[in-house]
């Protein structure tokens, strides 16, 4: 298996078609050893785009990869780390959540102590905030960018509405403009990615790091007989995204698709994670799949998911989409 590395949009930047963050594992589910071993398995396997937030585990997640890379001490030219900003980390005053200037500036110098790095090459805002405007928003991520502490912009879940706002003030007031949106992709969730977004790939060209490629997993077929006892889905503060999943009134439909999808996996000799991961990867305006794992199994399993997108020639991904289309959003 080799690695691909793919643009983001229409900048210059390279990523790792498949990348690794550290979302509900680090600093919650998992113990540093081994998230250590996760960064270690994905950067030996090519991987160079490591996703962070202040969010994810309060701040926690950012302090052990922090670590992690600082002990790794690999080339900092050979790897790209991102944090995002909007819902806060340790504490949630009215200024440490959002995107106002205060909280974009502050939260960055935060996310750069917690990670051990002098720049961020990605900073994403991870939710649209209605309640400041875009221009003071995107000249904070300018001032950033200007003074070296990032090097690059984006945002996570904004609509194209948000996108073309910030896009146009971005061009009247000549700032650096947002490169990359993360937007949720799978089998059952694709609407924005495939058709919301599409107009903005061509102009001003827009790149994307998706998450979720497997669905919280339902794509693994794991949930096939309910949510196991031992699964991330009952770890303690993740009953949320369990109650998401499980309380989608297509969960049954989507159980069932993913048995029928279980069966192409198997005449393409592979898995189900690596077909899902791979028809994530088939999209070519996807940039880069993030994938999660808590153990570095899990990683190595997905990363077969390069060997077969070849194998999903326009007659499997129609049999693909004629099974999961009826259950996506």
């Amino acid at each position: 298996m080799t690695m691909i590395y793919r643009r983001v949009g229409s900048s210059g930047l390279k990523v790792s078609a498949l990348s690794f963050g550290a979302w509900v594992t680090f600093g919650k589910q998992i113990g540093d050893p081994v998230a250590e071993k996760l960064m270690h398995t994905a950067y030996d396997a090519g991987v160079n785009f490591f996703d962070n937030a202040e969010t994810y585990a309060d701040g926690k997640a950012e302090r052990v990869m922090g670590a992690i890379l600082r002990k790794a001490g690999w080339p900092r030219d050979t790897y790209l780390v991102s944090s995002k900003v909007f819902f806060g980390a340790e504490r949630e005053g009215p200024n440490q959540v959002g995107l106002s200037r205060k909280h974009v500036v502050e939260a960055c110098h935060a996310a750069l102590q917690r990670l051990q790095v002098d720049y961020l090459d990605l900073y994403y805002c991870h939710r649209p905030d209605p309640e400041v405007p875009i221009e003071e928003t995107a000249r904070a991520m300018h001032d950033l960018i200007v003074q070296g502490k990032v090097l690059y912009w984006g945002t996570s879940e904004w609509s194209a509405d948000n996108l073309r706002e910030a896009f146009e003030v971005c061009a009247r007031l000549n700032l650096h403009r947002p490169i990359v949106e993360q937007p949720q992709y799978n089998l059952f969730h694709r609407r924005r990615v495939e058709h919301e977004y599409a107009p903005l790939y061509r102009s001003p060209g827009l790149g994307t790091t998706i998450w979720s490629p497997l669905a919280t997993g339902l794509l693994t077929g794991k949930y096939n007989d309910g949510v196991p006892p031992d699964s991330r889905l009952n770890t303690p503060g993740m009953e949320w995204l369990r109650d998401r999943l499980t309380g989608d009134p297509a969960f049954a439909r989507r159980v069932a698709a993913v048995k029928e999808l279980a069966r192409i996996a198997g005449e393409l000799g592979t898995s189900l994670p690596r077909l899902g991961v791979a028809w994530c990867l088939k999209h070519p305006q996807v940039s880069s799949v993030i994938l999660g794992a808590s153990r570095p199994e899990q990683l190595q399993e997905n990363f077969g998911a390069l060997a077969i997108v070849d194998q999903l020639t326009p007659e499997v991904m129609k049999r693909i989409d004629a099974i999961s289309r009826p259950v996506a959003d």
